[in-house]
């Protein structure tokens, strides 16, 4: 069929034809839980000459809309397979979540991972800032930290590393010294490998400053050629450590490049404008502000603690999961609409997430994204609707928003980690107008620190 996505099947075997330009053929050889290929993801094309191809999540609220539920669970089974595939261990806690997964019924974490494994657990930004901080909920005794793309004010990183194939390369650590100047168990969390260069890039910029002998890296999906796999073995035995994989599906992956792909590039047709209403909300009392500012941003204020992006310990989990549930009961009693949109923005993701996941019954979540992808309006892709804008918080930045079809949702709470004024938010907002949805919510977790003293002045 002329300009659409199809996909054929055979036994293991899956083949997604994308937009008539991209070939992708799948052999499954891995799947524990026999979780259903077409629930996972679905495909579309990169505007990315390093890699043509994108694997369009259904369960990290990236690019497609999701129950927010899913994106915790699906964080919890990759620990379960943790805890099976590495540890030999049986999880008492594997059917329950199974059920849920399927289900998609409300999950409050649970730390079900005893307290004698004691890894440190690393997710990748940006998409994957929120999987493994929800992965890491599953220890009783861990530590967390995710990478960033940010640069902070006066602050050297303790490790960078490059992702070639990414839309934005460079990765950067902040971390408290003593998170990772051990020989604790590292735990790389990302949403899919295809390669594998990234998990090794990190691996061996780590080794080089904090050696250790053992590292896991975790991910949804795992594509990773035979060729890709003696990579790891080669790792591996150059530096004399020992390499786990972790996944919920795995197998391999060819990609034919059938014709080049800027004739597809569309703009979708949008209907009328409808009145919109706009409310900010704040939830400064709720969370903790650092000290830390970001270069090359247009707000000054401050990150929050609890992201994950300055270090985390399991033993700091219960307070927070109670300012998750307190400022999700605080933004439930401002729900006007009956389907609800929950926006988070960048590497921002994993508190409204899991703010989402408490704000009652039709609530979805996805997340803005750096990725620039071809949009075209077809069952199955990956993209049917795109809309493009500069970062509020830092006007360099193009940030994207997919898969929300005109008049779909009658509310959205967009979620920005630092309050950001007004004039920064006029792309973003004339971009929404095109998606029809009646009423918008604006959530600042700090305060600008200069604001008190333009008030005074005025």
């Amino acid at each position: 069929m002329k300009n659409s996505q199809t996909l054929t099947l055979s036994k293991k075997k899956y083949t997604y034809n994308t937009l008539d330009s991209i070939e992708t053929e799948i052999e499954l050889s891995e799947n524990p839980f026999q979780l259903p290929i077409e629930e996972l993801f679905t495909m579309a094309a990169r505007i990315n000459k390093k890699r043509s191809f994108l694997f369009v999540s259904k369960v990290l609220g990236k690019h497609l809309p999701i129950n927010p539920n899913k994106g915790l669970l699906t964080a919890a089974l990759l620990a379960v397979r943790f805890i099976e595939s590495v540890k030999g261990s049986e999880c008492a806690e594997k059917e329950r979540l199974l059920s849920l997964f399927t289900t998609g019924d409300s999950y409050k974490s649970c730390p079900f991972i005893t307290e004698d494994i004691n890894p440190v657990v690393i997710g990748f930004a940006e998409t994957a800032t929120a999987l493994g901080h929800a992965f890491f909920d599953c220890f009783q005794s861990a530590e967390f930290f995710h990478t960033t793309r940010e640069e902070i004010v006066d602050k050297n990183p303790e490790i960078t590393f490059e992702e070639e194939h990414s839309h934005a390369t460079s990765h950067r650590c902040y971390i408290p010294l003593d998170m990772i100047k051990n020989e604790r168990e590292i735990i790389l969390v990302d949403d899919e490998m295809t390669t594998g260069k990234t998990a090794l890039n990190i691996i061996q910029s780590i080794h080089a400053k904090f050696p250790r002998h053992v590292y896991t890296v975790v991910s949804i999906l795992d594509w990773r050629s035979e060729d890709n796999k003696k990579s790891f073995l080669r790792l591996e035995h150059a530096l004399g450590i020992k390499i786990n994989v972790v996944s919920l599906m795995a197998g391999k992956v060819q990609v034919k490049q059938l014709k080049e792909m800027e004739e597809h590039s569309e703009e979708n047709v949008w209907g009328e404008q409808v009145d919109m209403s706009l409310e900010w909300l704040q939830l400064s009392s709720f969370f903790t502000a650092t000290s830390f500012l970001a270069n090359s941003s247009d707000t000054k204020a401050p990150f929050i603690d609890g992201t994950g992006r300055f270090g985390l310990r399991s033993t700091k989990n219960s307070e927070l999961h109670q300012q998750v549930s307190d400022a999700a009961a605080f933004l439930k009693q401002k729900r006007t609409g009956e389907k609800t949109l929950c926006l988070g923005t960048g590497e921002f993701m994993y508190l409204p997430m899991k703010l989402a996941s408490q704000m009652g019954n039709d609530v979805f979540y996805q997340s803005t994204t750096r990725s620039p992808i071809y949009i075209k309006n077809i069952e199955g892709y990956g993209a049917r609707y795109g809309i493009a804008f500069h970062n509020p918080e830092n006007q360099e930045i193009s940030h994207y928003v997919y898969n929300i079809p005109p008049g779909h949702y009658d509310e959205i709470f967009i979620f920005f980690e630092r309050k950001v004024e007004f004039e920064e938010l006029r792309p973003l907002l004339k971009e929404l107008e095109k998606l029809q949805i009646k009423s918008i919510k604006l959530v600042f977790f700090s305060e600008n620190r200069g604001e008190q003293n333009a008030e005074n002045k005025q």
